[in-house]
């Protein structure tokens, strides 16, 4: 029996997370307990919603956090975007994250479609 692990769709949000922690370790300090929390935690929940569904007993209640996955690499989309505007990360590391990130995103929609179906 393969586990969550395996999932290519992990692995890749499991890359993109660890870069965004990379990447926010120089956003300035009084965004600390804001942005970039906030960014940190969107790109997080990402691969941890991954597995707590991947555990979980019904494929429905699978799909349920895989959605939650999908919503929370929306909002990192988002935040990313903001981060590019607000010159927090230069466009071409922002777009590089943001390709990550709409790869990890398709994945996780297949994923969806092919539990449903």
């Amino acid at each position: 029996m393969s586990i969550y692990k395996d999932l290519l769709v992990w692995q890749k949000s499991m890359a993109l997370a660890q870069r965004i922690y990379e990447i926010t370790v120089s956003f300035p300090v009084e965004e600390r307990f804001g942005f970039t929390s906030q960014i940190r935690r969107y790109a997080v929940s990402i691969p941890s919603n991954i597995a707590e569904g991947y555990g979980r007993e019904s494929a429905r209640e699978h799909i349920h956090f895989l959605y939650i996955s999908l919503g929370s690499s929306n909002e990192l989309d988002t935040q990313l975007i903001l981060a590019q505007q607000l010159r927090l990360i230069d466009n071409e590391v922002g777009n590089q994250l943001i390709h990550q990130n709409e790869e990890v995103n398709k994945m996780l929609s297949s994923l969806i479609y092919t539990l449903k179906h």
